[in-house]
């Protein structure tokens, strides 16, 4: 395993575009090749965010969700309280509104 940050974050940038280029293939969606991008990106992603808390002692600000965790059905019943009022629209980003060339 590289210990290098840049390596690392190299490594997703990379596992990124592979996943894209397979996502959007023109032709019929090879679902095994899906499997293995997403397995390659969840890898480069742990990779990157592993590197970044041993070299800096800084985390990602957000998690990447595991199959095999149980469902907690408290969280549920928490996220349905949740309501409109509980959020600040002048904070939101609308990444689809964003132009990016």
């Amino acid at each position: 395993m590289s210990t290098d940050p840049r390596h690392a974050l190299n490594h997703l940038i990379e596992a990124f575009e592979h996943h894209f280029d397979v996502a959007c293939a023109q032709d019929r969606l090879d679902e095994r090749a899906l499997e293995q991008a997403e397995s390659a990106l969840r890898d480069a992603f742990f990779l990157y965010d592993d590197v970044l808390f041993r070299r800096f002692d800084v985390e990602l600000p957000f998690d990447m969700y595991e199959g095999d965790e149980e469902y907690d059905e408290e969280d549920e019943e928490n996220d349905d309280e949740l309501d409109d009022e509980d959020f600040d629209d002048s904070e939101d980003l609308d990444i689809y509104d964003m132009d990016i060339d």
